[in-house]
Formats: structure tokens, C-alpha cells, sequence
């Protein structure tokens, strides 16, 4: 770790205490202003968003890997992430110096300031990268465990390859959304228990998954696989993600080749993505793993982190939302590097951009289930909401809000939110 982790540290820009970006965060995005304008790559602090693309014409980032490359005039942030861990860490660090309390370079330059550090009620967070491939994991044993027990009973609840290998599957990038966007109702196939035949009709059974995705920086070579104790230096960093579902559509639609329609309506995923440096104060140990994996899935140093992570639902007639399920990223069973070794094992080549979801992230408790599949458990034990409403899926109105965030002392690293309302069927 460095100085940019030192939980003293303040910036001359005011921030709560209870604020998801501190100066020790430094989160990457993407946004235009309100009143029309180009995208620049930004940061954020407190309740401001530091525009980095007027920072860089300043000669801020001036002696660094970034110098006279205009990346964050760049209408993502992939230019940035394929520029490596070098890079990265330098421009961090760079950020850090800039906004700390007792640095005057951009503190005390009136005219910098002006239109450089937003406010960020002024400005419209886009989608953060342009996500080339996206893989979705089926990571957390305690998801997998209580799926499996719903469909195949107790005995069977995990396949026989789940201990052995992360699983995953390819999803659908050109569906991947902003938080904030509203999430339709799809239609499609289902065949109803008591019926011999399928229907054609709307999804009753809409579903979210609290994921967390691992965004790619630099890639790897065709037939190059990447080991699993350098994957990390490939992440550019993390986000959160909601992998909606239509349970329905998939219970018949899965054998054999598994999801399609169920998962390829819509993704979102949060605006900000958070470095592997901010979480670097937060790495923890993985579950213990047994049956030992194989050597290209052994760890020699830890890979996992202590997120904790919350669901919060707002139907229409709530004034407010309410907690449902309090979760934590550390529960996963295949960390990302694992799931990053096992993904290029093969030799298949990752591109900066990609998106590597970390599956359903559900804890061994009712109350730490990572989808309403699971905390209603099949729509046999609906979930009674403050204001008496009963859920046992998602319905028209309904809000379904993901935050995430790292406890530090006197400060916390959060991941901001991954909103979406459900709207029915077109």
C-alpha cells in the first residue's frame, strides 16, 4: 500500500464521512454536462465530480505514463484501462496529490477550478466502458447450493464439476445498461407447471441478481493463458451488477445448452469503477476450497475482498426503500483471479473492456440471499415489505437498488448505486 490508503488523509474539498468517495477511492467514470457537451473521463469526491480531462490540458498528469496521450478526452474509459497497471497507479497517485488539503495546484487556481471540479447534480453519468465480450460466473457456493436444493433437492444441490471449476457462461454485451435505466418486462416462452404445452406471454416470474463485475484493462494474447497469480494485474477494477433474470423463461429454456432469453434482456451495471488500489486495505482470504483445485487455480497470495454489499427494494406504494438482504463479496468461492485463470485457460484472449461477472453473491444466512429467487425461495415463502406488501418476484413499479461499499477506518471506499425500475412489457 501507499500514501493514497492513509486513512488520515483530507482533501481541501469538504466530504462526509458517510460519503461512498472519499479522497482515498478515486472512482473512474464517465459523464457529459447537463446542459450538453462532450464526455470526459472524471473522478469524483464527496459531492463532486473532477473532471480530468480539464486537469490533463493543465499539465496535471505532465512526467506520467498518461502525458500527451488525451485519454480522458476519450468518450470512455477504455483507452485508459489498456494503458496497464503502471499507469493506473501513477494517474492514482497523481489524483490523490492534487486533491489532498495541503496541495495549492488546484486548490488555489480560481479559473482550473471552475471547470474542473462539477458539482454533481450538473452532470449526466454515461456508461462508463464500451464492453466488447461479457462472461457471467455462477461463483458463490451458497447460491448455487440453495438453486440447486430448489430444483434438484439436498442431495444433489451442487453439479459434480461446481467444486472443481469456476462456472460461467457467455452473456449478451450489447444489452449491458447505465443504472438508472428502466428495465422492461420481457416476453417470452414458458411452460406453466400444471400445463403440458408452453406459452407465449409476459415474464411472471422477473428476478434480480446482486453481482459484482470485474472490468478487463489489459488483455492477453490468443493462446496465451493469463496464471492465476498475475491475473489481478490485468483488472482495471470493479463494479456492481444487477444480472436481471426471468426465471420462468429460463426454467424452460435451459436444458440443455443453459440461459439465453432469461439473461439477455438487460444488464446494469453502476457508473463507477473502483480500483483494485482503493481495495487493496480490504483484501481477505477466500473459503477454504476442498477438493484442492488444480494448479492453475491455486492461490499464493489472497484475492478476494471485504465488500459488503446491500439490496434494496421500493415498490410503488413505499415512500422509501427498504433492506432486504445484506450480502458480502468475500463469500465467493472462486475468486476473480481464479475465475480470470480458468476463463483463458484454453488460450481464449480477454480485450480491455470486457465485463466478468461474479455471478449471484448470496452468504449463508435468509437474510444475505443475493436474489429474490432465493429470499422467497421459489415463490414459496413470500417476503412481507414494511408497508405489508408481499413479494415473491419483481412487479411493475417495483425499484431494485444495489449498493456496495468497504468499511475503513473513518472513511468508507463505495461502489455508488445500480438502480433500476421495472416497467411492463411493451
Amino acid at each position: 500500500m501507499d500514501k493514497t490508503h492513509d486513512s488520515n488523509l483530507k482533501s481541501w474539498i469538504n466530504v462526509d464521512e458517510n460519503s461512498d468517495f472519499p479522497i482515498q477511492n478515486i472512482p473512474f467514470g464517465v459523464c457529459s454536462p447537463k446542459e450538453g457537451g462532450d464526455l470526459h473521463v472524471v473522478t469524483a469526491i464527496g459531492d463532486f465530480i473532477i473532471d480530468l480531462a480539464h486537469l490533463d490540458d493543465a499539465g496535471i498528469f505532465e512526467g506520467t505514463e498518461i502525458e500527451g496521450a488525451e485519454i480522458f478526452h476519450e468518450p470512455t474509459l477504455n483507452a485508459f484501462m489498456s494503458m496497464g497497471r503502471k499507469a493506473w497507479k501513477e494517474t492514482r497517485m497523481k489524483i490523490s496529490e492534487v486533491l489532498s488539503e495541503d496541495n495549492p495546484m488546484l486548490r488555489d487556481n480560481e479559473e482550473l477550478r471552475k471547470i474542473a471540479v462539477i458539482p454533481k447534480e450538473n452532470v449526466n453519468m454515461e456508461l462508463p466502458v464500451d464492453i466488447g465480450d461479457y462472461t457471467d460466473f455462477y461463483s458463490s457456493r451458497e447460491h448455487a447450493t440453495n438453486v440447486g436444493t430448489m430444483f434438484r433437492g439436498p442431495d444433489a444441490a451442487l453439479m459434480p464439476n461446481w467444486l472443481h471449476l469456476p462456472v460461467g457462461y457467455h452473456g449478451r454485451a450489447s444489452s449491458v445498461v447505465l443504472s438508472g435505466t428502466d428495465i422492461v418486462r420481457p416476453k417470452g416462452q414458458t411452460k406453466p407447471p400444471n400445463s403440458d404445452e408452453p406459452v407465449f406471454g409476459n415474464c411472471k416470474r422477473l428476478d434480480f441478481e446482486l453481482e459484482m463485475g470485474v472490468l478487463i484493462g489489459s488483455g492477453n494474447l490468443l493462446s496465451e493463458p493469463i496464471p492465476v497469480d498475475e491475473a489481478e494485474n490485468h483488472v482495471f477494477g470493479l463494479s456492481l451488477v444487477n444480472d436481471w433474470s426471468a426465471r420462468d423463461i429460463q426454467t424452460w429454456e435451459y436444458i440443455p445448452l443453459g440461459p439465453f432469453l432469461a439473461k439477455n434482456f438487460v444488464t446494469s451495471i453502476s457508473p463507477w469503477i473502483i480500483t483494485l488500489e482503493a481495495l487493496e486495505p480490504f483484501r481477505c482470504k477466500s473459503p477454504k476450497q476442498d477438493p484442492e483445485p488444480f494448479d492453475y487455480l491455486k492461490n499464493k497470495k489472497d484475492h478476494n475482498f471485504d465488500i459488503e454489499l446491500e439490496i434494496h427494494l421500493q415498490t410503488k406504494e413505499m415512500n422509501e426503500s427498504c433492506v432486504i438482504s445484506r450480502t458480502n463479496y468475500n463469500y465467493l468461492y472462486w475468486n476473480m483471479a481464479q475465475q480470470i485463470a480458468h476463463h483463458t485457460i484454453t488460450g481464449c484472449n480477454l480485450r480491455t473492456g470486457d465485463l466478468l461477472a461474479s455471478g449471484t453473491i448470496s452468504g449463508p444466512d435468509k437474510d444475505s440471499r443475493g436474489s429474490m429467487l432465493e429470499i422467497a425461495w421459489g415463490g414459496k415463502e413470500p417476503i412481507t415489505l414494511p408497508n405489508g406488501e408481499k413479494r415473491t418476484f419483481l412487479e411493475d413499479g417495483d425499484v431494485v437498488t444495489l449498493k456496495g461499499f468497504c468499511k475503513g477506518k473513518g472513511y468508507k471506499i463505495g461502489f455508488g448505486n445500480c438502480i433500476g425500475e421495472i416497467q411492463p412489457s411493451s
